[in-house]
């Protein structure tokens, strides 16, 4: 089965209109391309901006802030510098395998603060993850009532 994902944005600048399309595609749940469509016109129809990006979804945060950097720089604003502090992979998606090191860890007894490290994020974003992977954050070293680890083997018993 495909599932496509799209999200839209629409911004009027002066007389332009600017629009930005982002879709995934993908097969069995997990996104394998993104496609970017910027176009921006004025009111007679004259284009000002159009183009289309393919990307591996693995690309798409590194791409990002290519693309932030260096039009930045283009327009005489400037690059934007990473916060001091900020950790390297904070805000970057997470893999199958990260999720199941993340529940390993917390479960042999890991703090918030060790993930944080290991994973180089910050102690706020390992919290936010750990329901995610089934892990009961308030209470260190235990899963949720039904994780998602072992909810599949609980669906097949009747």
């Amino acid at each position: 089965m495909t599932i496509i994902q799209e999200h839209r944005t629409e911004v009027r600048s002066g007389d332009v209109q600017y629009q930005v399309a982002v879709v995934t595609r993908s097969e069995d749940g997990e996104p394998e391309r993104v496609t970017v469509t910027v176009g921006g016109e004025r009111p007679d129809g004259e284009p000002v901006v159009e183009g289309r990006l393919e990307l591996d979804v693995t690309s798409v945060a590194t791409v990002a802030e290519l693309l932030d950097t260096s039009l930045r720089t283009f327009a005489g604003g400037g690059a934007r510098r990473r916060s001091r502090g900020r950790p390297a992979q904070q805000g970057r998606p997470w893999t199958d395998e990260m999720d199941a090191d993340l529940e390993a860890r917390w479960l042999a007894g890991d703090s918030v603060a060790e993930l944080a490290r290991h994973f180089a994020r910050t102690p706020g974003g390992i919290r936010a993850r750990l329901p995610r992977v089934g892990c009961d954050p308030e209470h260190p070293g235990n899963h949720l009532p039904t994780p998602p680890s072992l909810r599949e083997a609980e669906e097949g018993v009747d």
